[in-house]
């Protein structure tokens, strides 16, 4: 297959499904309960933005476990949040952003290859994917427990999708994300970045970070905006 001329990446909760229910954040509560026996909560953990082990260690720290037993339990809990999200995981047909499905049925038949970035762990992504109808459409991602922070996760992206031959240096790489997060990521990486203003994060707040294109949802993405 040729290089395509752009690659697009996304986040997932806000920008391309939102208000997905309490299943995620409970399957972290259970899985380290599971593992540790520690009772944890994100009742007062800002968890936008964040990848799930920050949020998965941040939980741990708060509820009084040990940096040792954190890191020691962190494999186990990672692996049982994926499983216990993989079977509690809701509907997400009608969770979809406006504007998603349209913009990713173009760049499929322009055969602009599409990634994920995102906080999410692997499975708990793809799951959300799929009960979203919307995963046939992503040729691959980098997820929270493939890097430390998200401006490491596009590059991953990045370097997965240029080793696989999708694209080549001339080719425009965008990141459409919901957070300040996302816009910094992708200005850390020296790609477009694009905001969208569908997830918590104000729209004054996601002009503040300076993102290359600010839109209030997918809706008002054309193509051309991508090449």
């Amino acid at each position: 297959m040729a290089s395509a001329s752009a690659l697009v990446l996304f986040d997932i909760d806000g920008t391309l499904i939102r208000r997905a229910g309490p299943h995620h954040r409970e399957a972290l509560v259970k899985a380290v309960r599971r593992v540790t026996g520690i009772e944890t909560t994100t009742d007062n953990i800002n968890t936008t933005g964040m990848l799930d082990p920050d949020i998965l260690r941040e939980m741990m720290r708060q509820a009084g476990a040990s940096p040792d037993l954190i890191e020691r339990s962190m494999a186990p809990v990672i692996e049982a949040a994926q499983s216990i999200y993989v079977r509690s995981s809701p509907d997400l047909q009608k969770k979809v952003c406006p504007g998603v499905r349209a913009v990713l049925a173009r760049l499929h038949r322009r055969q602009i290859p599409a990634g994920l970035v995102t906080g999410n762990l692997t499975r708990i992504a793809w799951k959300k994917m799929r009960r979203a109808g919307i995963d046939r459409y992503f040729r691959f991602g980098a997820f929270a427990e493939m890097a430390e922070t998200r401006a490491a996760l596009v590059g991953v992206a990045i370097s997965e999708a240029r080793s696989s031959g999708w694209i080549n240096g001339n080719s425009r790489i965008s990141l459409i994300g919901d957070h300040p997060n996302d816009v910094e990521a992708a200005k850390l990486n020296g790609i477009r970045s694009i905001a969208v203003a569908t997830g918590l994060c104000a729209r004054d707040e996601l002009s503040s970070c300076g993102p290359d294109l600010l839109l209030p949802d997918l809706r008002a993405l054309r193509l051309d905006m991508l090449l």
